[in-house]
């Protein structure tokens, strides 16, 4: 699997294995996001999550070189010089999130075994519509999958930072450019929410 690269932006997204449950309640989406912010708010802007009881979606933008190789206060960053090395070690956050996570959920439900399936998908974002797309996608996913029928009943995404203008992990910078106004972002999610569920519908 490709590393991470510096300033890249990426859709990813990973499943729990067969059908397990990543989330059973509220604490456990609530650690998972306090262990996220912990792992990779420190190499990766956030622009957008979705966190649902078997899978999760993020939209990272991978910081600059030059931002990657100040983190020298997490653990095996501080001696590293190559770009091979620190795309290396940026990927790897993402395995010690996983493999933590799953430790203390094994743990809390006396559980063993993999948690998530093993290598987590990623899609690099390269031009200026698909990332309107997968921004989209991502808040919209509890409604393709059934969980709700109006986005603003999930809680657990990155949709109520932006429409709430709350303080959060959540960089919006980037997607509010792309949209240039809070309104325009908002009609575009209604408007392909009430298709999908037309779709859904049949209507």
């Amino acid at each position: 699997m490709e590393p991470l690269q510096p300033g890249a932006i990426y859709h990813i997204y990973n499943h729990a294995n067969g059908d397990d449950i990543l989330f059973r309640e509220e604490e456990n989406y609530r650690y998972f996001l306090q262990q996220y912010q912990k792992h990779i708010t420190p190499v990766a802007n956030t622009l957008a999550w979705c966190l649902m009881p078997n899978h999760f979606h993020l939209l990272i933008k991978i910081k600059s070189i030059d931002e990657l190789k100040t983190f020298a206060n997490l653990p095996g960053f501080k001696n590293l010089e190559g770009l091979e090395e620190i795309n290396k070690k940026t990927s790897q956050q993402f395995s010690n999130l996983f493999n933590g996570y799953s430790k203390a959920f094994n743990k809390r439900y006396n559980r063993r075994g993999s948690l998530f399936i093993k290598n987590f998908n990623r899609k690099e974002i390269t031009t200026d519509t698909y990332f309107g797309q997968v921004i989209s996608y991502i808040h919209l996913n509890p409604i393709k999958h059934g969980f709700v029928t109006n986005i603003k009943e999930w809680p657990w995404t990155s949709y109520h930072d932006y429409i709430g203008n709350q303080q959060s992990f959540t960089d919006k910078n980037h997607a509010l450019k792309y949209y240039g106004t809070m309104q325009h972002f908002k009609d575009c999610h209604d408007l392909l929410c009430k298709e999908m569920i037309s779709r859904k519908t049949g209507s």
